[in-house]
């Protein structure tokens, strides 16, 4: 039942958004005069409306986003009433027009700004300070978190039924331990930790020491096994190795929360973050493509690979499921912040594409009159639609694509 309410929770969310998004157009439009015909949230056959002044808002059947009708957002609309000529959009300044075409993604900017700064305060922020990388994780202190199980899939972390039980752990070892040393060898960080491990062999019997609140201990340990790739080669060919079962507990806090005050800071750096992540993100798409096709076929799905609403929706779930609601809010912030930069790529039809298009009409005017030529006028659409066809179908591929693969071979946050 939890898993459907995340599942549900994440697509309302979705939808919610993209609901905005268009409110963002609309009421841009009807505050600089523009005429704004219908307002609709989903698509399809209509379900319910009304009309208020010159406006039809409603429901359609397929919940699958919204739209905004602003009449004349092209010279080449065809469906303009010549009563209505003097409010098409295209005849407005090309300022006024970027407002429009903007405000879709500043809907979902302001989503997600107002998402990280509630989310500072009441879910908290990750730490600049943790952990993040294998380095920075090797620098920090030998506190250890005993795992209660020696997983035999190296790509699971999960226990289930037969897995050996973790020696650390039979060797009454306790979270928050912090290794002093290993049979013998001082250890003052965890890289160092992780050295003197893989120095051991499995069957071995150690003798670790270790500080509990500040009192030091002794553990005698006989070692494991696991099958791990090398520990300077994470992806080079897996074989046995010598297990304590344990993992770094950090001395970092992993999140912090903030007063409202301070929190506009945090979340400020939070958002600048995750601006350069997403962009970087779909610079990535293409290279990308190929591990979408090799997790349909069967391969291990890589956790990097793009996702769709399905995609987003099924970690929602799985979040709420094991009681992780916090991974709701997070999605739901880079969810809107993706949406609103891909809206802006200078591509038809994304809003992006309008936008670039009125400014280069905007800049070439400015070039001829410095000229002495003529006013070459508006770009003509028409001859733009075999692009934005290419645009559509590349698109819509890679959105089957991913659903396809979301379907099929999705990303989970927990092992199965």
């Amino acid at each position: 039942m939890l898993y459907v309410l995340g599942v549900v929770v994440i697509a309302l969310g979705i939808l919610i958004s993209v609901s905005l998004h268009e409110a963002g157009h609309l009421l841009t439009a009807k505050a600089f005069g523009m005429k704004v015909t219908k307002y609709f949230v989903g698509f399809g056959p209509t379900l319910w409306s009304f009309r208020r002044g010159e406006t039809e808002y409603g429901i359609k059947g397929i919940p699958l986003g919204g739209f905004c009708k602003i009449v004349g957002m092209t010279p080449q609309d065809d469906d303009v009433d010549p009563a209505d000529e003097h409010r098409v959009m295209w005849r407005y300044p090309v300022w006024k027009r970027t407002v429009v075409m903007a405000s879709g993604s500043a809907a979902h900017f302001a989503l997600a700004i107002i998402g990280a700064w509630m989310a500072a305060m009441f879910v908290g922020l990750p730490n600049p300070a943790y952990p993040d990388t294998d380095a920075e994780a090797r620098q920090e202190p030998a506190v250890i978190a005993v795992g209660p199980c020696l997983p035999a899939d190296p790509a699971r972390t999960a226990c289930q039924p037969g897995d050996p039980a973790s020696p650390a752990g039979v060797a009454q070892l306790r979270d928050g331990d912090r290794v002093t040393s290993f049979d013998g060898k001082p250890v003052t960080n965890y890289g160092d930790l992780l050295v003197a491990l893989r120095g051991a062999q499995p069957g071995d019997k150690v003798t670790i020491r270790y500080e509990r609140d500040g009192s030091p201990g002794v553990a005698n340990v006989t070692m494991g096994e696991m099958r791990r790739p090398p520990l300077d080669d994470p992806k080079g060919p897996v074989g046995p190795v010598a297990a304590l079962g344990v993992g770094l507990l950090p001395t970092t806090p992993g999140t912090l929360t903030y007063g409202p005050i301070d929190a506009v800071g945090a979340s400020a750096d939070f958002t600048g973050t995750m601006a350069v992540e997403t962009v970087r993100a779909i610079q990535r798409i293409p290279e990308k493509v190929p591990a979408l096709f090799a997790a349909i076929g069967g391969a291990e799905r890589d956790v990097d690979t793009p996702i769709s609403v399905v995609g987003a929706s099924r970690l929602g779930g799985e979040a709420l499921e094991a009681g992780v609601w916090q991974m709701l809010v997070f999605l739901f912030i880079s969810l809107n912040f993706f949406i609103g930069v891909f809206n802006l790529l200078p591509l038809l039809p994304v809003d992006g594409g309008h936008i670039a298009i009125a400014w280069f009409e905007r800049v070439r005017s400015w070039v001829y009159a410095r000229l002495g030529k003529p006013d070459p006028g508006r770009v003509d659409y028409l001859k733009l639609m075999p692009l934005t066809y290419a645009v559509i179908l590349v698109g819509g591929s890679f959105m089957l694509l991913t659903i396809t693969a979301d379907v099929v071979n999705p990303i989970t946050l927990f092992s199965r």
